[in-house]
């Protein structure tokens, strides 16, 4: 009862602090999830986010889903959904009651623009952790700079770009069986 306890508390505590969406949350994952409790490796964690990112619902809760799953099974990725989602849903619904009324206010703007710049901060560290974490060699290389280009330039839906970049490691990087002659 304690590990459930310990999920829904966790993936709350996160869910209060994790502003921008998915990537923002990578930098608190770390710092909890892989360095502090060791749930999981932060292979583990980037594999959740490719996932995540192919799967329908939103990357954030996706990861949670997983994390939990990987932790307590079926239980365990319901509870760390809504332990996740709990503190979105409280906060959203005090904001929508208040924000038309003081949305025109200066201060309110102010404070907005701050959490957006700090949002693109975060969004940008993991953004460079991915990169480390997953960009080991020069055909890893290639396929970023394809993902990149596509995006960026073709606006390309990143489901296919998720898509395309898996089967390019798979022909990349499977293993060959190599043709040498029986003797």
């Amino acid at each position: 009862m304690k590990d459930y306890f310990d999920l829904i508390w966790t993936f709350f505590k996160m869910g209060c602090v994790t502003f921008g969406g998915g990537y923002a949350m990578l930098p608190i994952i770390e710092r909890e999830l892989v360095v502090k409790k060791q749930w999981a490796t932060m292979d583990e964690v980037m594999d959740y986010f490719a996932v995540g990112q192919v799967t329908p619902g939103i990357i954030a809760v996706n990861v949670a889903t997983f994390i939990g799953y990987k932790r307590k099974g079926n239980l365990g990725g319901i509870l760390t959904t809504l332990g996740f989602v709990l503190p979105s849903l409280i906060i959203i619904t005090i904001i929508a009651a208040f924000l038309q009324n003081f949305s025109h206010i200066e201060m309110i703007q102010h404070v907005l623009a701050g959490i957006r710049v700090a949002v693109g901060a975060l969004i940008l560290d993991a953004v460079i952790k991915l990169f480390r974490g997953g960009v080991k060699d020069f055909k890893a290389v290639i396929i970023c700079i394809a993902a990149f280009v596509l995006s960026a330039f073709f606006k390309t839906s990143p489901v296919l770009i998720v898509l395309t970049a898996g089967l390019a490691g798979f022909l990349l990087y499977f293993p060959r069986k190599s043709k040498e002659p029986e003797q």
